[in-house]
């Protein structure tokens, strides 16, 4: 069947849903969102209304009710199919009904039934839920607000029911939004920057530890509503307790106190100073059509494939000679560069890259899970830790089943995961990094999809940590459970949470020490934080929620490696839990049923799909047919379009010995092999692009081209004793540092490979090349600043 995109705006049916309030309370890293969805049914026939819409995939959904005229509903969490069975009873007797649900593929896309709404009638439904915001690269604390919700693809034949979504390109979404956010810390807020139009920032206080913002009016729901909160001091450990509920038993999750450790870990410098020069990098990367569409929706050339075609230039370029690598990408199947991972050296870099700048965005569909099995499948090199680094824009239907299969194997590799464009799956990101041990980014709006790129990169050249452990110290009256799952991965300067829960009484002025231990290269180390056992005021049960959520999460998968192997136990414990702390999980959905209301609702109720945005696809085609020619959307969005056909050129091209073929040698810009003609190329990247595997430049006339100089120039300018390499990479370095300081993020690690074999060749005259280089590009850069 294929999907009637648009119907009910194109259609010209009527869409009960008519604005969408949403206030954001944050409070240092933690945020509640109260979203109000306004309902009116201007029908002459009493309707349900369907609402599939996307949440983060950590969200721990806490609250859900219903204001019909003057009576207020407060929904409760129960058992799945037992909320089905009484939300089916009520409309089924003419009562009013409310059903919110988590999918079973996803816990990051929510469905939202109002039932039983009749003629003229108006209904408020306010959902409420608590989740933590990400630390990003430059240490601004992430919000998002998902507006986008790109259909998922479902390969053919997985098992369950895949998600229907009603789609609709943003500019035909028929209701409104508002949003407003209040920021408070204990440390002053330095700004707040988002990648739509905000109204200034207005502070509540002279210390500036409060604020508020408010969204421009008009948002277009073409993208997600993404915040970036910066604190000053933002690295500092702390520790959150929470007093227990005074209705909840004691003993329970929700009747102790419960705390929050938020730790950044520090490691020895003398330590993070030497990278890693081994690992196993895979390099799995989204090809399917989705990804030909541009990174931002604002008019751009630069596509989500184009970009990533960049960064894995970037990537190549940075890694250290030693380790060993291999590209795969996929869509409806999968390709590899080399059957197994193959050492780096320039052969394989160049043989790389020929693949690589022909790489389009034409596999299909997004079918991860075959190539994830592929790699999970060969054999681990000894002594070359493996990194996985997955690029997804995370259109995916069986994320549960994807997370499942990287903590499988999460004892053999880290995985880094990067959503690309609006709408891509949080919890799929989160759940594959998290799961594997690595770190999650978001490339959206504006972003440059490579300095979040090469910072993971950074990550996974750290020595890993081994024997991580968490001890604490508490009052003997008091004893601890932890909620949180063991922690498997620290990074520098990155935040670690723990949620446990506190037995037992004690005195206000108790105190309580939480210390992680670790081995780092060998060396033993430790970070410790003392913090009062007195409760927080203000906190509500936010704490309580957020480390109730953190526990159900890791039943549920305890649950789903365990299926038919025991009794059902784990999913009672579930259900168990969400019920009594009130918040939502994959077993139990939020029912709440008009009970007050007397009149019983006559005639057929009509379904009415509300439909969600979706990011705008390439080319700017009719929507009706933009989404039924969408690449890769089976089940309502028709089957997913056959794999491309791959040239010969791309595996396997001879380099021959033509002057065109040394030429590739060198590094240069592989245009002239069988593909696409692109777009001229950033300077930083014809620049990086002539780099050899080893670090260093050669001196020839594309190196003078991509320096803005000539040949002649270049070649007169070089001191007489010089050698051709150390003079062509000091040139390099030297153009890095004076003109795209601001892009360091980006060269960084492949300016430091350039130092390194610097050094290595004890090349007489440095300081001379130095001078002289800096003579030729007009500018005054330091030795010491190049590493030298």
């Amino acid at each position: 069947m294929i999907n009637r995109c648009g119907l009910l705006t194109l259609q010209k049916e009527p869409v009960p849903l008519k604005s969408i309030e949403v206030e954001l309370e944050v409070r240092d890293h933690v945020a509640t969102v109260v979203s109000t969805l306004n309902y009116e049914n201007k029908e002459d026939k009493p309707l349900e209304a369907v609402f599939v819409f996307p949440l983060p995939g950590d969200a721990a959904v806490c609250h859900f009710s219903a204001k019909i005229g003057q009576t207020q509903i407060v929904a409760e969490v129960k058992e799945k199919q037992k909320a089905h069975e009484e939300y089916d009873d009520a409309l089924s007797c003419g009562q009013q009904a409310f059903l919110l649900e988590e999918s079973d593929q996803s816990p990051d896309i929510f469905s939202l039934s109002v039932g039983s709404l009749p003629p003229g009638e108006s209904a408020s439904i306010r959902l409420e839920y608590v989740t933590e915001l990400a630390v990003q690269a430059d240490d601004g604390l992430r919000f998002c607000l998902p507006a986008v919700l790109n259909p998922r693809y479902q390969p053919q034949g997985s098992e369950g029911a895949e998600v229907q979504v009603t789609s609709v390109p943003a500019s035909l979404v028929p209701y409104s939004l508002s949003f407003s956010a209040r920021v408070s810390s204990p440390r002053p807020i330095s700004k707040v920057e988002s990648n739509c139009s905000l109204d200034p920032l207005q502070y509540l206080n002279t210390d500036q530890t409060q604020a508020t913002v408010k969204l421009a009016a008009g948002h277009k729901f073409d993208r997600d509503v993404e915040l970036l909160i910066y604190y000053k001091d933002a690295h500092q450990p702390t520790a959150v307790v929470e007093g227990g509920q005074a209705s909840a038993e004691p003993g329970s999750l929700m009747g102790d106190p419960v705390v929050m450790v938020s730790l950044y870990p520090e490691f020895p410098q003398s330590v993070m100073s030497s990278m890693a020069s081994c690992g196993e990098f895979v390099f799995l990367m989204d090809r399917s059509g989705s990804m030909g569409c541009p990174i931002t929706n604002s008019m751009q050339q630069e596509t989500r494939i184009s970009s990533a075609r960049d960064t894995l230039l970037l990537l190549l370029k940075s890694l250290p000679m030693g380790c060993y690598f291999n590209i795969y990408s996929f869509g409806s199947g999968y390709e590899h560069i080399f059957p197994k991972s193959v050492e780096y050296s320039q052969q394989t870099m160049e043989e790389a890259l020929k693949t690589v700048e022909q790489m389009e965005a034409n596999l299909g569909g997004t079918e991860i899970l075959q190539p994830l099995k592929h790699i999970y499948s060969q054999p681990c090199i000894p002594n070359q830790p493996r990194q996985l680094f997955v690029f997804t824009d995370g259109e995916v239907g069986h994320t549960k089943e994807v997370i499942d299969l990287v903590k499988k194997n999460s004892g053999s590799h880290r995985c880094f995961s990067f959503g690309i464009g609006e709408g891509a799956s949080s919890a799929l990101i989160n759940g594959m990094a998290k799961e594997g041990g690595g770190h999650a980014q978001f490339i959206t709006g504006t972003d440059r999809m490579q300095p979040k790129v090469m910072q993971s990169l950074r990550f996974a050249l750290q020595p890993a940590l081994v024997d991580i452990s968490v001890t604490w110290d508490l009052p003997k009256e008091v004893s601890v459970t932890v909620l949180s799952p063991p922690i498997t991965a620290l990074f520098q300067g990155q935040r670690s949470l723990i949620y446990a829960q506190l037995t037992g009484q004690s005195s206000e002025a108790a105190e309580g020490c939480v210390t992680v231990k670790y081995s780092l290269a060998g060396h033993p180390s430790e970070n410790q934080l003392h913090f009062s056992l007195r409760p927080a005021e203000d906190t509500g049960l936010t704490v309580h929620r957020l480390g109730a959520r953190t526990l159900i999460r890791s039943l549920e998968m305890d649950e789903r490696e365990s299926r038919g192997q025991q009794d059902g136990g784990v999913k009672e414990k579930v259900v168990q839990l969400s019920v009594q702390s009130g918040v939502s999980s994959s077993f139990t959905a939020f029912i709440a049923v008009n009970k007050d209301n007397s009149e019983v609702i006559q005639g057929p109720l009509v379904r009415r799909n509300i439909p969600t945005p979706f990011a705008r696809l390439r080319g700017g085609g009719s929507p009706m047919f933009a989404m039924s020619c969408m690449m890769g959307m089976p089940g309502p969005m028709g089957p997913p379009r056959p794999m491309a056909s791959r040239s010969s050129a791309v595996f396997g091209a001879s380099s021959g010995g033509s002057a065109e073929a040394k030429r590739m040698k060198k590094g240069i810009r592989f245009s002239k092999v069988a593909a696409p003609v692109q777009p001229p190329r950033d300077p930083l990247l014809h620049l990086v692009s002539l780099q050899e595997a080893s670090g260093c430049w050669l001196l020839d006339p594309a190196l003078a081209t991509a320096l803005r100089k000539t040949n002649k120039e270049v070649e007169k300018s070089k001191p007489e004793k010089a050698n051709s390499e150390v003079w062509a990479t000091i040139l390099a370095l030297i153009w890095l540092h004076a003109f795209k300081m601001d892009a360091k993020d980006e060269w960084e690690l492949l300016a430091m490979k350039a130092a390194s074999w610097l050094r290595a060749q004890n090349a007489p005259c440095v300081t001379e090349c130095v001078d002289a280089g800096n003579v030729l590009l007009c500018c005054s850069v330091r030795k010491e600043a190049l590493g030298l």
